[in-house]
Order: C-alpha cells, then structure tokens, then sequence
C-alpha cells in the first residue's frame, strides 16, 4: 500500500437522501432513534463534498456505530448553506469549505466555542487548487502568470456564496507574495484574473458544471472536484501550479445534535473514513495514517497526489483565516469584493 501525502443569500440546494439500512423494514426513523432504534441524523454540507459524505456515510453504517443510522442531506454553496443553518436548517453536522462558515454558527449558539480545538483543528478533509483545462492543455496553461494573458477565459465561482472562490482568491494572491510580490502587486494580479473572467457561478459544483459545458479556458478548483468530475466521466485534464494553497474544509457538530452524529465525525477522521474521502479525490489528513494504492479520475492514478514546489497555507501566509475573512471578503470592505465589484461581474 502506498502512503498519500498530506497536502445576497441565495437558496439552498437540497438534496435529501436516506442512505444506509435502507432495507430495513422497521418503522419511522428520526434524529432522537425512532421506532427500531434507528437514527436520522442531518448533514448540511457544502457542494464539492456530497459524494464523498455519500461514500463515507454508506462505509459508517457498516461499523457497530453506524448500524442502523440513516442520513438527510442538504447541499448547496458553503456560506449559503451556513446561513441557512443559522436561519434555522436542521443540522446535526456541518461540512463547509470555509472555517469561517462554522464560526458563523458558534455565534449563533448553535456549535460549541471549542470545535476546533482537536488535533485536527476542525479540519476533516483537504485538497489544494488546481487549474481544469481543456483535454490536451491547448493553452498551455502550467502557471498564474499563465492565466492572466489576453484572451484566456476563466471560470471560477463566486465569493460571496462559495467557499472554494475563496480558496481561489487566496491562492491567487498568496502566490504573488510567496513570490517577493507586495500587496499592491497582489491586488493588481488578482485583478487582471477577474478581469478574464468569463463565469462567477454561486458554488463550486455550479462551476464544475459551467467549465464542463463549455464555458471558459481554465476551471479554477479544488483538486478534488476535478478528480470526481473526471471520475464521472468528464473529458479535461487538470494542472497543480508550482505554488498552490492547502484548502483545509471543516467539519462540526451542533451542540443538540444526536449522539450518533459526534460517532460519525470520528469515522470521517478515522483511516477507514479518510480513505473514502481519498477514493474520491480528497488528499486524507496525514494523522489519519489513511492509504490508497490508486484514485481513478486523477491524472496518475497510482500516485494521486503528487507534491508540488510550494503548498501555501492560510495559516503561515495570511495568519489564519479569521484575519482574512473581512480583509479580502467583507460584503462592504473586502478588497477581493471590490475588485469583483470593479470588474461587474459579480452579479
């Protein structure tokens, strides 16, 4: 086996799937255990992260823990569906692609203050930016500086719902500064990028669905994403740049969950639930000690997950994302914000 390496609210898009004991013929289920002793529990999630929630879920009913709960889903853009949390969607565990998308809900009294003080730090899963390109690279696209060149399309969601335009944004810029570049100069190159946008769709699998229907040049996303779009079919091939950022997506319980639902946050840590989250297309946390020995869909399938020169953080880069949520995405202030305002494409 070889060892991976760690690397305007607008509605949501509910999706709600009963998984597991599917066949039992006991009576009703519902998140307190029901009649037969089954439990629902409710997982809101951000887009990108059905299919491996599918995955990983249909693997946690087959543990002692597992037996017998059943699962209704909602997925949609990530701040989106945190909002919606907040304005009152049942959840009993949250999936964004943001930290900040949890934070909201511990204002709102609906998640402990202390969620990510585990040693996976709220993380529970990852993957890095990437560049979707057309079958062959026509373009040839390898870099950033490649994207901003006159005439190349690029699709890449919006900030203001999506969690992975985020991700984006942030790579765009912290590449420039890892590179000697200044603020100024980040804001400049972040600029000429969303000038070349063609497409802001509201969240990352929109996106997905723009790029593989024809619109734009270059699909920036999560590694991920690519690899279950190319899992399922999908005709493109996708670039890691020489200097890319760790997208570290959290996961939480809401403090009146049902119990089931902190069993199933252990699994989705756990080598086993890391490993399904591998299968489609995830990097597993290192302290997982997950393995695969091949992920179809990515571009070497026996070595999934290749390094890269340079794998930014937020962390070390930004200082967190607590410093950057307001500075680049305020509504009103974020410098990103107003540099889609300025291009007019943010609607």
């Amino acid at each position: 086996m070889k060892r991976t390496r760690t690397l305007a609210l607008s509605v949501a898009v509910i999706g709600s799937l009963v998984l597991g004991a599917c066949g039992s013929s006991g009576g009703g289920s519902d998140s307190s255990g029901g009649s037969g002793g089954d439990t629902t529990l409710s997982i809101v999630g951000y887009s990108v992260a059905e299919a491996a929630n599918k995955a990983t879920a249909e693997a946690f009913n087959k543990t002692p823990e597992g037996e017998g709960v059943k699962f209704k889903t909602s997925y949609g853009a990530s701040g989106d569906q945190s909002r919606a949390v907040e304005s009152g969607l049942e959840a009993d565990y949250v999936h964004f692609s943001v930290p900040t998308d949890v934070t909201r809900l511990v204002k709102a009294d609906l998640v402990a203050e202390d969620w990510n003080k585990g040693d996976n730090k709220g993380v529970v899963s990852t993957s890095i930016v990437v560049f979707a390109v057309r079958k062959g690279n026509p373009l040839g696209i390898e870099d950033w500086d490649d994207l901003t060149k006159d005439g190349v399309e690029i699709v890449t969601p919006n900030p203001a719902s999506s969690g992975a335009a985020r991700w984006n944004a942030l790579a765009a810029w912290g590449q420039v500064l890892d590179g000697g570049g200044s603020e100024d100069d980040a804001k400049a190159y972040v600029t000429d990028l969303y000038n070349n946008a063609v497409s802001l769709p509201s969240s990352g699998r929109d996106a997905t669905t723009a790029f593989t229907g024809g619109t734009g040049d270059v699909f920036l996303t999560y590694e991920n994403e690519a690899i279950l779009a190319r899992q399922s079919g999908q005709d493109f091939d996708y670039v890691i740049p020489p200097t890319t950022l760790l997208i570290e997506n959290a996961g939480a319980v809401l403090t009146d969950a049902d119990p089931k639902a902190q069993d199933y946050l252990d699994f989705v840590l756990s080598k086993a639930g890391q490993e399904q989250f591998a299968q489609k297309g995830y990097r597993p946390l290192e302290a997982s000690g997950a393995e695969v020995d091949e992920v179809e869909g990515a571009t070497d399938p026996s070595d999934p997950f290749p390094t890269t020169e340079k794998i930014l953080t937020v962390d070390e880069t930004f200082g967190g994302f607590a410093e950057v949520s307001d500075k680049f995405f305020d509504e009103d202030s974020g410098i990103v914000t107003g540099i889609i305002a300025d291009t007019g494409k943010g609607e």
